[in-house]
This record gives structure tokens, C-alpha cells and sequence, in this order.
């Protein structure tokens, strides 16, 4: 049905966590903070409220920069359509979908909160022929 909210599952509970404790690793907040923000992740129902916990966080991964360096790039491979190979912790789907004319893979639109970017994910093989 289309706009269904989807379900949190077990693997981007642990990507979300794992995003908070680097976080909370780099000195962004403190234990409160990380219990607070692991408590809303674990009590999810839904991905979009999970997704939440991690929405305020910087885009680059911290620690990763020094007092006067550039600023951190992100690893990408070059793949035209800011193609993804899975979904990364904290970014959102959408209801969105289409077929990539250049695979006729099915894809799905994924938005990172930090900072409104795009990205496409293909489906998961049994829902590609649904």
C-alpha cells in the first residue's frame, strides 16, 4: 500500500546505535544523552521515529577532521543517480519508487535527514516482482 510507514527492523536498529556511540565517542553528548537517544531507537515501531534519534547529527562521521583541515569527504564510489548499495543509518525512505533505466533494477528513494541528500537503494529481490 503505498505511504505505509515501514517497520524498524533489527539491522537498522543496530546501524542507528552504532551511529550513536561513535557519536557519543567523539564527545558530541554525554551518557544521558546516549541512553535517551538509544531508548527512542529501541522503541521504535516505526523507521521514521527510530531514524529520528539520529536526525540532529552531523553528516560527516565525527573525528574524522582536525582544527584546520578540510573538511572530511565522504568515500564514494561514482555510480551516477547517488546510487547505494543499502541504506546507511539514519536515512529514511520514502514511498518513492522506480525502475533505473540503466539496470531495470527497482529502486527505492532513501532521504539522509542531516542534510535533505537523495539517495537510491535497490529493493530487496522478493519485493522487486510485487
Amino acid at each position: 500500500m503505498p505511504g505505509a510507514r515501514p517497520l524498524v527492523s533489527d539491522a537498522d536498529r543496530e546501524r542507528l546505535v552504532t551511529l550513536l556511540r561513535e557519536h557519543y565517542a567523539a564527545g558530541l553528548f554525554g551518557l544521558d544523552e546516549l541512553d535517551r537517544r538509544v531508548g527512542t531507537v529501541l522503541g521504535a515501531q516505526f523507521l521514521d521515529e527510530a531514524a529520528a534519534a539520529v536526525a540532529d547529527l552531523p553528516a560527516a562521521a565525527p573525528g574524522t577532521a582536525t582544527a584546520g583541515s578540510a573538511p572530511p569527504r565522504r568515500a564514494r564510489r561514482r555510480r551516477g543517480h547517488a546510487h547505494a548499495d543499502q541504506p546507511a543509518a539514519g536515512w529514511v525512505p520514502t514511498s518513492e519508487r522506480f525502475r533505473d533505466p540503466s539496470t531495470s533494477m527497482i529502486m527505492r528513494v532513501w532521504v539522509d535527514p542531516a542534510d535533505q541528500s537523495r539517495h537510491y537503494v535497490p529493493e530487496p529481490e522478493s519485493l522487486a516482482g510485487r
